[in-house]
């Protein structure tokens, strides 16, 4: 079995966490309504995606149909 032969110091434990921080998710402006949303996905205020509406205000996205 592997076993270290000496103790990892702090430093290179940060360094090596230094990739696990947490980042902002991003938001853009809804082009039709102007709420915020995820870049890359349908609004769910009005149901409007790259320009046109693919589903009703208001309904749940899960089932919608891509176009």
């Amino acid at each position: 079995m592997a076993v270290p032969k000496r103790k990892t110091t702090p430093s290179r434990a940060g360094m090596r966490r230094s990739h696990h921080a947490l980042r902002a998710e991003a938001h853009n402006e809804c082009s039709n309504c102007g709420e915020l949303k995820r870049p890359h996905h349908v609004c769910p205020q009005c149901g409007h995606y790259d320009g046109r509406e693919v589903s009703t205000a208001g309904r749940a996205l899960k089932g919608t149909v891509r176009v």
